[in-house]
């Protein structure tokens, strides 16, 4: 296995270490979390965020409940663990990794009430948090190697919001095939928007790229539009949360109008993501729920009030793009054309 660019996740055996994502890029600050509340706080309020990450976190924070009871009766056993898997499934409500996770978890769980041993399903428990981690990695660089063929040297390749090493186990999703590509040798350059409200493209993207060497431009998200139509984007990658069986996605709000200045001048636009983000339960994007954020993401900058007292706003955290304007969909299993029938 490939070294990963970073490392936003780790086991420690009783606890988890996290890169705190809020402090990026000022302070590259390390957290260590051990008990449920911290792993759901921590998913709640994005110090860990990207819809893999998202369920590496929640599974690992099983896992640290399930070893803290494993010395319990299975009925407590149980029931801790139980409740740690429905706090953590409470979290967040769009990224459809989160629940695929603990979806794994609560299988381990169920298969322990044959032997009833706390012990035995709090190591199976371990066992596959750890497995969901490591898959999360071959998965990453899987879709690096598949996206990097399509990234000719001297690309400049266009992004939004994270999808990176940050908001995985370490190689990304949408930047994975920047990263393969470079370590490649291929000469390939990124502008990322700064991905308003919480600026994931500004703070944590260009972090993550300047951190591995890659060269990589911040722009407003209203001034992608006038890159592509100037001739400066040769391709665009994007995350998702949740793909549809029918190929609409939704990912970080403004995706939407990327994908559609991208169709309109003609620069081919990808989606990356593992097989776990898509939702085969659902056919269409508008089935697909949207978080709705705390007004104040939107009305304060660092602290700063920037919108008038006494005037709302609205704060969609996420948007759906129609399959229709997707290019391609890269999972680790390969890559997919249009008309997308991903069941």
């Amino acid at each position: 296995m490939h070294e990963p660019p970073v490392k936003p996740i780790e086991w420690l055996g009783d606890s988890v270490r996290i890169i705190d994502q809020r402090a990026l890029p000022g302070s590259e600050t390390h957290v260590e979390i051990a008990e449920v509340g911290e792993f759901a706080d921590a998913i709640k309020t994005l110090a860990v965020r990207g819809a893999p990450l998202i369920g590496i976190a929640a599974a690992m924070g099983v896992a640290v409940e399930a070893k803290r009871r494993a010395a319990s009766s299975w009925d407590t056993f149980e029931a801790r663990v139980t409740h740690a898997i429905n706090e953590l499934n409470a979290t967040r409500p769009t990224a459809v990794n989160l629940f695929w996770a603990l979806g794994r978890m609560r299988g381990v769980l169920n298969a322990g009430k044959e032997k009833r041993s706390s012990e035995e399903t709090a190591k199976a428990l371990e066992a596959e948090a750890l497995r969901i981690y490591e898959e999360d990695l071959e998965m990453g660089y899987r879709i690096g190697e598949i996206g990097a063929g399509l990234i000719k040297d001297g690309f400049t390749v266009l992004t939004h919001c994270n999808a990176g090493g940050l908001a995985t186990s370490g190689f990304g999703t949408a930047i994975a095939p920047v990263y393969v590509a470079h370590s490649r040798g291929t000469k390939v350059s990124v502008i990322a928007d700064e991905t308003r409200p919480l600026l994931q493209g500004a703070r944590l993207t260009a972090w993550e790229l300047k951190h591995a060497g890659i060269d990589v431009t911040v722009v407003c998200d209203s001034a992608a539009h006038l890159m592509m139509a100037r001739g400066k984007v040769d391709i665009a990658f994007v995350g998702a949360d949740r793909i549809t069986s029918s190929g609409d996605f939704a990912n970080k709000i403004g995706t939407y109008g990327v994908a559609l200045s991208a169709s309109a001048n003609g620069v081919p636009f990808y989606v990356a993501a593992p097989s776990s983000t898509i939702d085969f339960d659902l056919a269409t994007g508008d089935q697909i729920p949207i978080e709705e954020r705390d007004e104040a993401e939107v009305t304060t900058i660092g602290g700063t009030r920037i919108v008038p007292e006494g005037v709302r706003a609205a704060n969609p955290a996420f948007d759906v793009t129609p399959a229709g304007l997707v290019t391609g969909i890269i999972t680790e299993m390969g890559l997919f054309s249009p008309p997308f029938d991903l069941k």
